[in-house]
């Protein structure tokens, strides 16, 4: 077990180092205007200097030695337009712990709605639960998403008379983006437990449970599910995507100070150094994410083992 740990933690650091020079490598190919205020009124001198001082006169190769060395001391450089100079680890401290609490709810509003959905659908197959879940999953999946979160806002406002905007300090306000960001994950979440729990229902232990007269209750929720939920682990990698993407325009639709809105401002603004800390910082979240995901399924199941059996091929 240890040494898979180590080896996956080793993959994970390889992945982490190539995605990061890939994203740094296509930074620098974008117009270095996204690396200066008013760049149409600055003396060719002026940016000179600016772009000797960055570094970003010097080879490829030296700049990305100098950025590897400056992330591992917590240095993502500075932004250019949307805060001139400011260190960005402070603008994104300031920023990432409102997308966190909001996203970290999703995800808990998710589980909390998806897998009961889930297992409802397993347990009443081609009845009412399973048809309301089919046609969820299928709305959820099928309509644009930007469609269903403007009338979740609209109308949910008026519904429950809630402001539409977001106030960190009115709770209330934090419901609707909550629930908008959760949708994708509930949908995923009901889908695939379904999936998983009726293919266990069709295994032998189940049928003999069955056999022995042991109650269709107790067969569900001692066996059935827990068995189901454990490769379902292995997609918390998928619902943090979920939940980034969604935050991406839930977070500029409802005005919330976040990452997923400072994304798209920063990109709007072409401040490059600020797009290419926040891909990061993305790109590693999703590592992150199927890391957890491999070690969570080992952790939930002790009957998985990734130690190599004598005789295996």
């Amino acid at each position: 077990m240890a040494k898979y740990v180590l080896k996956r933690l080793l993959s994970a650091i390889l992945t982490l180092t190539i995605v990061l020079t890939v994203v740094f490598v296509l930074v620098r190919q974008m117009p270095i205007e996204g690396y200066f205020d008013n760049y149409d009124k600055l003396d060719a001198k002026v940016i000179e200097a600016k772009l000797e001082k960055m570094g970003l006169n010097d080879p490829l190769p030296v700049q990305l030695l100098s950025f590897f060395k400056n992330l591992l001391k917590g240095d993502l450089g500075t932004s250019a337009r949307y805060s001139v100079d400011a260190p960005i680890a402070g603008i994104i401290a300031q920023k990432a712990p409102i997308s966190a609490m909001i996203g970290m709810s999703s995800m808990v509003l998710a589980l909390a709605l998806g897998l009961p959905l889930g297992a409802a659908m397993a347990r009443s197959k081609s009845k009412f639960w399973d048809k309301f879940g089919t046609a969820f999953i299928v709305f959820v999946n099928a309509v644009p998403a930007a469609v269903y979160y403007i009338y979740l806002q609209s109308y949910g406002a008026k519904a429950l008379n809630v402001p539409m905007l977001f106030d960190r300090n009115n709770w209330h306000t934090w419901i609707l983006p909550v629930f908008s960001m959760s949708l994708g994950n509930i949908a995923y979440y009901a889908m695939w437990l379904r999936r998983y729990m009726v293919d266990e229902m069709n295994k032998d232990y189940v049928k003999l449970a069955r056999a022995k007269g042991v109650e269709n209750k107790k067969i569900t929720m001692r066996h059935v599910f827990r068995n189901a939920f454990v490769p379902m682990v292995q997609y918390i990698p998928t619902s943090l995507m979920y939940t980034i993407c969604g935050s991406i325009y839930i977070e500029s639709l409802y005005s919330i100070p976040g990452m997923g809105g400072l994304l798209v401002d920063v990109i709007n603004r072409q401040d490059n150094p600020m797009v290419q800390a926040i891909v990061m910082i993305y790109s590693c979240i999703g590592i992150i994410g199927l890391l957890l995901g491999d070690l969570l399924m080992t952790v939930i199941d002790p009957r998985i083992t990734f130690a190599k059996k004598e005789g295996a091929r």
